[in-house]
């Protein structure tokens, strides 16, 4: 096994990545820019090394300094977390090329499904359904016209090489199209430096339904059932849940079976979310795969069992999966709620500053995933997500009212944040009754 891994990433899953390691006997590296001097993972880490100043391009985006940290301590494998270089396929080959092992999936598997318009033409390849839409990207607002004019009103704009709901746009008539496309371009291009885009019809009323899969070296891969991911705003997940309590057993089989195809389709390799849009007939399309670690794992991990960093690491160390497809059970059910520093009050404005007061909820079935504490001060210069709180209950109600509980017990002073937002959520009728989408925000909370 590996004896030291480097830590490419900051905050909550730099220091998920450190426990797993640590639980495995592995020593830490964290690197850090110079305003996280005093990010908990910094101190938890076996070593750390700055790598630049607070800017992420300086810094966590910073590949040469991020590979000359992991040379002068000697680090055998970098792990990317999500967000920042972990879709990076530069970062991979600067691994590869200093004879370090970047635990996560190959290059080609990362550029041919990190992009959506080449991963909708590997899909429809494999015979995975998918969202009627273009067949190629495109950064011409006529040529994206006319591709919109055939899928058919209402349809969404994507960024081809997009994420977290950036370069993203809902048009639901002919009229708008060529403004919210350049809109759209414009984000994008700002955001992945790339303004390419692609059409697909909106499906109206979905549900965002996404399959853990993990996949070794030796042609092995499995699905660990899948998450509901249908609390957004702005294209942005919220709140998540596994299981998702509409599927049946008999369609849990169908879509994890259409995921393992998707992933065998490519020969991927490490762990990867296939992600779907469930409509009201339960009928499902795949929309896109996140080659990385989802936020949203520890919902996964509760309700079966396995820890998912600790496959990364083994599927890249070389080993075997651990387990079986039969071998997967899911057990209860597992809600996560993002907390955020931010205030809902004022359009969800980042709340950077001091902690003057922490207190973190526990009991039977929580789990909190945080690098927070009392006096640290979280910096303007990155995402607002401070913490995770998970919990895990025999069923959804159990589940609901743990987490109703635990985020009354909650305490985070001295900032904003969305603690009362994420109750809002949780104490509608809608989502209590499971009726939800991905509008549900937008329908039940803004029109509270």
């Amino acid at each position: 096994m590996f004896k030291k891994i480097l830590v490419a990433n900051r905050g909550e899953i730099a220091l998920r990545i450190i426990r797993a390691c640590k639980d495995m006997g592995i020593k830490t590296v964290a690197v850090y820019s110079e305003i996280d001097i005093d990010s908990a993972h910094v101190h938890l880490a076996d070593e750390a090394i700055c790598i630049g100043p607070a800017p992420s391009k300086k810094s966590y985006l910073n590949i040469n300094n991020i590979i000359s940290a992991a040379l002068v301590t000697k680090s055998e494998a970098i792990h990317p977390g999500y967000g920042f270089l972990s879709e990076n396929s530069q970062l991979v080959d600067a691994c590869r090329l200093n004879n370090i092992k970047f635990i996560g999936p190959l290059k080609e598997h990362m550029e041919t499904m990190g992009n959506k318009s080449e991963a909708r033409r590997t899909m429809i390849n494999a015979g995975v359904p998918v969202v009627p839409g273009s067949k190629k990207s495109t950064n011409d607002s006529k040529e994206a016209y006319e591709i919109a004019k055939d899928v058919g009103f209402p349809v969404i704009i994507k960024a081809a090489s997009g994420g977290g709901g950036r370069g993203m746009r809902i048009v639901h008539n002919e009229e708008d199209f060529t403004e919210k496309f350049n809109m759209a371009k414009s984000e994008s291009s700002v955001a992945f430096n790339d303004d390419s885009m692609y059409i697909e019809k909106f499906v109206e009323q979905p549900r965002h339904i996404e399959f853990q899969i993990l996949a070794d070296n030796y042609g092995n891969v499995i699905h660990l059932g899948e998450r509901d991911c249908s609390i957004q705003r702005r294209n942005q997940k919220v709140l998540e849940e596994a299981p998702c309590t509409i599927i049946s057993n008999d369609l849990r089989d169908i879509m994890g079976e259409v995921a393992v195809k998707a992933a065998k389709a490519v020969n991927y390799v490490n762990a990867g979310t296939i992600e779907f849009l469930l409509d009201t007939n339960k009928d499902f399309y795949f929309i896109e795969m996140n080659t990385r670690i989802q936020v949203e794992h520890p919902v996964t991990e509760m309700t079966t069992g396995i820890d998912l960093i600790k496959e990364q690491i083994r599927i890249c160390y070389g080993e075997k999966l651990s387990v079986t497809q039969a071998q997967v059970k899911i057990n209860g059910h597992a809600i996560e709620c993002r907390i955020n520093a931010e205030n809902p009050n004022e359009n969800f404005k980042p709340s950077p500053g001091q902690i003057e007061g922490y207190f973190s909820p526990g009991g039977y079935g929580v789990r909190v995933d945080s690098h927070i504490y009392s006096g640290y001060t979280i910096p303007p210069t990155y995402d607002s997500m401070i913490a995770k709180i998970i919990v895990w209950g025999k069923n959804r109600n159990e589940a609901i009212n743990r987490m109703k509980r635990v985020l009354d017990e909650s305490v985070i002073a001295g900032i904003m944040t969305n603690i009362e937002f994420q109750k809002q959520i949780l104490n509608n009728n809608s989502f209590q009754e499971n009726k939800i989408d991905t509008s549900f925000i937008d329908k039940e909370i803004f029109t509270e």
